[in-house]
C-alpha cells in the first residue's frame, strides 16, 4: 500500500511523519530527500538544470545553488514549470524506487506540496491520502512561534500554499491536529492499525 501523506505549514506533517517511521522503520519516503537526491553533483538532473539554465546555478563546489536557481525562476512562470518538468518525474522516479526497497508493510510518501503538485494526477501510484489537518488561524499561532516570522510573513506563508479545502478535496483520511503532540502519535498509531487492517483484508 501506498500512502501520500500532506498537509499545510506548521500543520504538524512532519511530526505525523516521525511517527510513522517509529512504527515501522523505514517506510517513509521524503520528497524533500527525494529533490535533493535528484540534483547531487554529477546527477543526471543536475546536468539538465545547468544546460536549462546555465552554470550560474551551480555553486564552485558543483553542488547545485539553491538560493541562485530560486532567484532565476523567481516571478517568471515559464521557467518554474521548465524546471518542474525537469525534476518533478525525476523525484517521483526516485521514491518509487525507494519505496519498492521499504521493508515495511506499507509506504508513506512524504510529500508537503502533493496538492500544489498536481495531486492525485500527478501522484497515480498513491492508493490513500492522508491529509493533516488545521484550522488556519492555529497554523498561523503556530508559525508564529515556531519561526519566529511576524504575523504579515505568516499570512504570506500560509496564502503560498493550496489553501485547506483543496488539501481536504484529495483526502482519503485526515488527522485533524488540534491537541497535543501524544494525541497526534495515537491517531498515527490507530491510522495504523486501519491500514495494516485493510491490507490484511486485501490479503485474504
Amino acid at each position: 500500500m501506498t500512502i501520500g501523506l500532506t498537509g499545510g505549514v506548521a500543520s504538524g506533517k512532519s511530526t505525523v511523519a516521525r511517527a510513522f517511521s517509529a512504527l515501522h522503520p523505514g517506510c517513509v519516503v521524503d520528497a524533500d530527500v527525494a529533490a535533493r537526491a535528484v540534483v547531487a553533483p554529477s546527477s543526471e538532473g543536475l546536468a539538465a538544470v545547468v544546460a536549462a539554465f546555465g552554470a550560474c546555478v551551480l555553486q564552485a563546489d558543483g553542488q547545485l545553488d539553491r538560493a541562485a536557481l530560486r532567484r532565476t525562476v523567481f516571478g517568471d512562470v515559464a521557467a518554474r514549470k521548465q524546471l518542474e518538468g525537469l525534476l518533478h518525474p525525476r523525484i517521483r522516479a526516485w521514491m518509487i524506487a525507494q519505496a519498492e526497497q521499504a521493508p515495511t508493510p506499507y509506504v508513506v510518501f512524504d510529500i508537503p506540496l502533493l496538492t500544489e503538485g498536481g495531486g492525485r494526477k500527478a501522484w497515480p501510484m498513491l492508493q490513500r491520502v492522508l491529509v493533516v489537518d488545521v484550522p488556519v488561524a492555529m497554523q498561523r499561532a503556530r508559525l508564529l512561534a515556531r519561526d519566529g516570522v511576524d504575523a504579515a510573513l505568516a499570512d504570506q506563508m500560509i496564502a503560498a500554499q493550496a489553501t485547506r479545502a483543496q488539501r481536504l478535496a484529495l483526502a482519503s483520511d485526515v488527522l485533524v491536529n488540534t491537541g497535543t503532540e501524544a494525541d497526534l502519535a495515537e491517531a498515527v498509531k490507530r491510522l495504523d492499525g486501519l491500514f495494516l487492517s485493510e491490507l490484511q483484508a486485501s490479503i485474504g
